[in-house]
């Protein structure tokens, strides 16, 4: 008879802030502010200061799966009901490069009527999933990531054609530990392969409450027309918006279905809360779903909702549920970040940033 599974459950205990973490994460802060403003002095405009360059602007319904086991049934999953979504896909750096640069890609999900105790200051009925290409993140803690992002400030202002021979180096080591099945969270970070982004797996790479116990969540399509192209390699070569173009037309035709899913902690050792760096092993704890998110037809990328998007949004971790309040070094890092970053965007291009209250608010 196979041993039962256990699943870690959620305790506060489970988090070890570093005493130094609060001057940490004003580092990160002053230091993806000023990357911010070199990008803005350059182009004229303040943008996003990571996930930039958008390529989809999608609405869509989440609706929570029948049946699920209790340990998976918890927070936003607790109850079977349809909520509308609204999903932002996008490029890696915080400029808007050309897609021969290919970096990591990032999806925004913000589900809209959502009940519940919120995390404090989050007065709306809005649930954020903040997620990424790779299963893990690419550094183990706030204080690492700080090293990275003053390197990437660093570079920020180099010429465009040095950082397509980054992607493309990086792109191809990445490669080579696929073939062997392993992953590179660092090489993939900076060359990710060339393929539609809707066709890509996205994943909250650190943990979070998951209700009573803890997980970390990933978004996978599984329409056939996505999984068909999951293999398929983009040319960049003459199109410096390819990425966009793909999603677009592929939205058009078709829409899109993905699945969110749950994969809960079952041992803090193999499975660690406070490290983002280390993968958590599928076959201890297997990726499981809880919820279908369909897409209709639609035209993702109109002038009046790029704008929406674009500008008045903000996609944030702290936008959560208590039930699902982000864990870890990472997550506590960006639980600050995001919000000081959406505030300087917003207030240096006289934007205001809002929440939706219903979907008709979002421009078709």
């Amino acid at each position: 008879m196979a041993e039962a599974v256990t699943y870690v459950r959620y305790a506060d205990s489970l988090e070890t802030p570093a005493t130094d973490e609060g001057q940490v994460i004003e580092g990160i802060i002053a230091s993806m502010t000023h990357e911010s403003q070199i990008v803005a002095k350059r182009d004229g405009q303040t943008v996003r200061a990571s996930h930039a360059k958008s390529t989809g602007l999608v609405k869509g319904t989440l609706s929570v799966l029948p049946g699920l086991p209790g340990p998976y049934a918890q927070g936003l999953f607790a109850s079977v009901r349809d909520h509308p979504v609204l999903m932002r896909f996008a490029q890696g750096p915080g400029e808007r490069l050309s897609d021969s640069v290919s970096t990591h890609r990032g999806v925004g999900i913000k589900v809209l009527d959502v009940d519940g105790p919120k995390l404090p200051g989050h007065n709306d009925t809005t649930q954020d999933f903040v997620l990424a290409t790779g299963t893990a993140f690419a550094q183990s803690s706030a204080a690492t990531f700080l090293t990275a992002i003053k390197g990437i400030e660093k570079n920020t202002g180099m010429p465009e054609v040095v950082k397509q021979v980054v992607s493309t180096t990086s792109r191809a080591i990445n490669a080579v530990y696929n073939a062997v099945g392993s992953d590179s969270p660092t090489f993939g970070f900076f060359g990710h392969t060339r393929r539609n982004p809707l066709a890509d797996a996205y994943f909250s790479q650190a943990a979070l409450r998951h209700g009573d116990y803890v997980a970390k969540i990933g978004l996978f399509p599984v329409s056939p027309e996505l999984v068909a192209i999951v293999d398929q390699t983009l040319d960049t070569g003459a199109d410096d918006d390819a990425f966009r173009h793909a999603v677009v037309e592929h939205l058009r035709s078709h829409g899109a279905r993905f699945e969110l899913r749950v994969q809960l902690c079952t041992d803090t050792d193999a499975m660690p809360i406070e490290d983002a760096s280390v993968p958590w092993p599928e076959d201890r704890s297997p990726y499981v779903p809880v919820a279908v998110i369909a897409v209709p037809p639609q035209d993702s990328y109109s002038p009046a909702r790029q704008a929406y998007f674009d500008e008045v949004l903000s996609f944030q971790p702290a936008h959560a549920l208590a039930a699902h309040r982000p864990l870890g070094s990472v997550m506590r890092a960006r639980l600050q970040t995001y919000g000081a970053l959406s505030a300087h965007r917003h207030a240096q291009n006289g934007k205001r940033q809002l929440e939706p209250t219903s979907v008709e608010e979002v421009p078709d």
